[in-house]
């Protein structure tokens, strides 16, 4: 009877440990790359996501028009000002459906520390998976990969406390 019972405590502890191999795995296939896009600057300077391998990054869809982006973008600010002496960078990435120019006047009004860049023809958003909400942030770790999505409200707590994750890796 004891063999009985330690042979399939054995084949639980088995089960258990391939099911949690399979798990693994199937986390990695879920963190897909970011697109490899070309991004604009207001400044004028060009950069691709594969140029910013080696950061974390973060990138922020947004618009001028939209409220809930506004009352995010200090969030945005504050992240990047907090971490980006360790590896951080930020692209605020403004819709296809805003006007460069309040975009620029924005920016310039509210001193935004990063990279501005205007999705003027929408590729960057469908590259992104087809963005139609903004505000929505990727956030992506330091090998391109896509760590978390968020569409609407972020929660900033857990977008710091990953941030502070991948910068320790």
């Amino acid at each position: 009877m004891k063999a009985k019972i330690v042979i399939g405590l054995g084949a639980a502890l088995l089960a258990s440990i391939t099911i949690a191999a399979i798990a693994a795995v199937a986390s990695l296939r879920l963190t897909p790359p970011a697109p490899e896009v070309k991004f604009s600057a207001l400044s004028g300077e060009t950069f691709s996501t594969s140029e910013l391998r080696g950061k974390v990054v973060v990138v922020n869809f947004w618009g001028t028009y939209c409220g809930p982006c506004i009352k995010e973008m200090p969030k945005v600010v504050e992240a990047h000002r907090k971490f980006s002496a360790r590896g951080y960078e930020t692209i605020a990435v403004a819709v296809w459906r805003d006007d460069p120019e309040r975009v620029a006047q924005f920016a310039a009004k509210h001193a935004l520390p990063f990279k501005v860049a205007i999705d003027s023809s929408g590729e960057l958003g469908r590259e992104f998976g087809n963005v139609r909400v903004t505000p929505t942030v990727f956030l992506i770790d330091k090998n391109g990969k896509v760590l978390r999505r968020y569409v609407g409200k972020a929660d900033w707590t857990e977008f710091h406390q990953l941030v502070e994750r991948e910068l320790r890796s």
